[in-house]
């Protein structure tokens, strides 16, 4: 099996879980144990000094907290790029990857750039695997510019756009497909 770390998942037009469709889903771990990663492009309209203060002041003032998935959606996920990458609990590519549990303040100074989520996207064994089987969801290497995105909103359609020709179509598709 080779792992997806690192990679992302764009939700397929076959996708319709509503925890899931029109997503791009950040794969921070992919072992035999399952897989787990984060949805970059659900912006909240809360900030996260509102939800969490003593994390306000990892990120950008203002800054807004993002739906991780629907995996314990009351813990919170912290997303950061470091100076120092060997700092990171979980690194998934380059310098970005995951602290977790408390973080220390002495950190800052380290942080690049963060992001807050609330909970996470999770598979258990083997699920996965089957849900690519079945082409629920599209792979692309992740970019920095990816996992910190001014414009959430229009990430899923543009990941998909610069798949190439065959994703056009797909790109333009609506978020219900009913308004089509």
């Amino acid at each position: 099996m080779e792992s997806l770390r690192g990679r992302l998942l764009i939700s397929s037009g076959r996708l319709h879980d509503p925890n899931f469709r029109h997503t791009v889903v950040l794969v921070g771990e992919h072992n035999e144990d399952g897989a787990l990663g984060v949805v970059l492009n659900r912006a909240l309209e809360v900030t996260v000094e509102q939800i969490a203060p003593p994390l306000g002041p990892l990120v950008p003032p203002g800054d807004r907290l993002y739906e991780g998935g629907p995996v314990q959606p009351e813990g919170l996920v912290l997303l950061a790029e470091l100076k120092e990458p060997e700092l990171l609990d979980l690194p998934v590519f380059e310098s970005i990857g995951f602290l977790v549990g408390n973080v220390p303040g002495d950190i800052k100074p380290s942080i690049l750039r963060a992001r807050v989520f609330s909970g996470y996207s999770g598979w258990g064994p083997g699920q996965l695997e089957a849900e690519m089987a079945a082409d629920s969801w599209i792979l692309e290497p992740a970019g920095v510019d990816d996992v910190f995105t001014d414009a959430p909103d229009l990430l899923w359609s543009r990941v998909l756009k610069r798949k190439g020709p065959e994703y056009q179509q797909l790109s333009r598709l609506p978020f219900d497909p009913s308004m089509n």
